[in-house]
Formats: C-alpha cells, structure tokens, sequence
C-alpha cells in the first residue's frame, strides 16, 4: 500500500530513469491529457510530496500523479515485458531511449504548470520525509481538533504528510491507545512523542524493499497489528481485531490489540 516511504522509493526510482533524458514516447490515457505529447521534452526530475509525485518536465511543466490504494509506476528497460498489470490499467507511460516508466491505476493524473504545483499539493502538511518537516507544526496542526480520533487525524494529510493505513495502525500500537480516542484526551507526554515516532517509522522503512515496524525480517511479522487480525499479538498474545474508520467513503482498514491499546473501539 503506497505511503510516505514507498512513495519516496517510486520518485527515487523514476528520478534515476527518467531525470535528464529527452522523452521519445509520450501517452496519457486520460481523457484530459489524451492529446498532450511531451515528447522532445527534457524531464527534470521527480520529486516526493507527502503521497503525491511530481514529475518535472522541461518548458515548465509537472506531470502530478498519485496512487492512492493500489497505484503503481513500474521502470522497464528496452525490449523488456511490462508486467504491472494488464493493457487498459495503464494510464501513463514515459520513455526515453534507454527506460520506459509505466503508471498502472493511477486515480490522479493531471498535467500542471510547475509554478502551478500548489494548487495540487499546497493544502498538505509538514512531509514526515520532506526538507518542510516541522515536527511542532505537525503536532499543532494534529491537536488543533481534539475531538477527532486519533487515526482520522494521521491519515488527514493536512496535518501531516504520508502516512497511510499502515503506519497509522503502527503507529497507534507503539503508543498504546486506539484508533478512536479522540486526539485531545492523549496524554501530553504521548502527544509530544507522536511527530518523532512517525518520522522515525517512515524513515526506517524509506530504503528497505519490505516494510517492517517491529525490526523482524519474517513474514507474518514484520508489523505489529496492521494486516495480522485475528492473529495473536506478537506481545502480549490476544487476537488482533480489524474494522473501518471513518465515514465509510473511503476503505480504511484499521487493526489493534484490544489488550495493548487503551481508548474506545467500535
């Protein structure tokens, strides 16, 4: 699931493809960008925001895409088969003489002015692997509702910037309270931890190929709760529980221990 630290390791992968090579294939299958050709064009470079990825592109253009629960761009070299899902998934595809980046199930793809950017990604918070990281910005932005629950404020990217289901899961286990306590009734001491935690997750899995939380390399434990209902905890051994957060528009599966997490449960 695409978050912060994927997100980060796709611009990375796309920058090393793509950045100061002229593109010789341009299609975007969206029916807004459907006649945009940006071949002879010089791509930049490829930037990371929050969940968003910036594709800078010579003329002063940005290509802004995002992909959300199951999106993915793929790099591929010449003469390679793409394998990243089937034909009409593919909403994207860069080349350049020597790679071609590939976008599966892209939800959000538009093409901006580069000077235009705030208008996709102004409205986001201080980005947990950003040069923009402000931890007591994050922190004033998160208390700045106490009512609301404690994993809808993580996952509002305004408050702060790329963490998912995942970490937001993860996260709640490593500080011991639900989901669904409302963020205001968190100890003080707990609350001024919460910005450095959530750094020190996303930064510990930016360069590993396989997320971890727990510091295990084996399957079925590398995260504490997220994805492991109704398994046992690996602490303290009571069954993991499972349910959706949120207003139900979204699919917001969220996973704690009812032992080692305190507050209010579904």
């Amino acid at each position: 699931m695409p978050e912060g630290d994927t997100i980060h390791q796709a611009a990375r992968r796309l920058h090393t493809a793509l950045a100061g090579h002229t593109v010789t294939r341009s299609d975007l299958r969206v029916p807004k960008l459907a006649t945009v050709d940006l071949t002879g064009r010089t791509v930049l470079d490829v930037t990371p925001r929050g969940k968003h990825l910036l594709t800078r592109i010579e003329g002063g253009l940005t290509l802004h895409s995002h992909l959300r629960m199951d999106g993915s761009w793929r790099v591929y070299a010449p003469g390679e088969r793409w394998s990243g899902g089937p034909g009409y998934q593919i909403r994207a595809i860069l080349g350049t003489a020597e790679r071609t980046a590939v976008g599966y199930r892209l939800p959000v793809l538009e093409l901006l002015r580069t000077a235009d950017e705030h208008k996709a990604v102004g409205h986001l918070g201080p980005d947990l692997l950003g040069p923009d990281w402000d931890p007591e910005k994050a922190l004033d932005n998160l208390l700045a509702t106490p009512e609301r629950p404690l994993g809808e404020a993580l996952l509002d990217q305004r408050n702060l910037a790329g963490i998912g289901n995942v970490f937001k899961s993860e996260i709640c286990f490593l500080l011991g309270t639900t989901p669904w306590l409302p963020i205001g009734e968190l100890p003080a001491e707990t609350a001024a931890r919460l910005p450095a935690l959530s750094k020190k997750l996303l930064e510990a899995n930016r360069d590993r190929p396989s997320r971890t939380t727990t510091g295990r390399d084996r399957p079925g434990q590398r995260l504490y709760v997220y994805g492991r209902a109704p398994r046992p905890c690996l602490r303290c051994g009571t069954p993991i529980r499972k349910a959706q957060q949120g207003d139900g528009s979204r699919d917001r599966p969220t996973y704690w221990c009812p032992s080692c997490q305190q507050g209010p449960t579904p």
